[in-house]
């Protein structure tokens, strides 16, 4: 399967990916805030990145546009998952570089769905 890292502040939500990604078989990677999950997609890059926007030391937009500026991440899928939902939000997300676009709540079965199409797609 797919080495995922999930960059997400709210400690439950980040468990919550965990168990969901790592129950099918992924291995994943935890980063609590935008300055570590930065670190952590350099140190181990993975195949796909899933990121909270709205995060300490940087946001979830802000590491998307520092990954998608680095040709060694060209392959690497980005999925925001946010409670921000306006179509503004979603289009700088996009301008940024996610290849999708998540907002919470999601449940289980979206998610891991989203995630195969994703990979299937890298």
């Amino acid at each position: 399967m797919a080495h995922v890292l999930v960059v997400e502040d709210d400690h439950d939500v980040a468990a919550l990916l965990q168990q969901i990604l790592a129950g099918i078989g992924h291995d994943v990677d935890v980063a609590h805030d935008g300055g570590a999950g930065l670190a952590a997609a350099y140190a181990h890059h993975p195949d796909m990145v899933i990121l909270d926007w709205m995060m300490p030391i940087k946001t979830g937009v802000e590491v998307c546009a520092a990954l998608r500026s680095d040709p060694n991440f060209d392959s690497t899928r980005i999925m925001m998952i946010t409670a921000r939902s306006s179509p503004q939000d979603i289009s700088r997300a996009k301008t940024a570089g996610a290849d999708d676009y998540f907002v919470k709540p999601f449940t289980p079965r979206e998610l891991r769905s989203r995630v195969a199409t994703l990979l299937e797609s890298s």
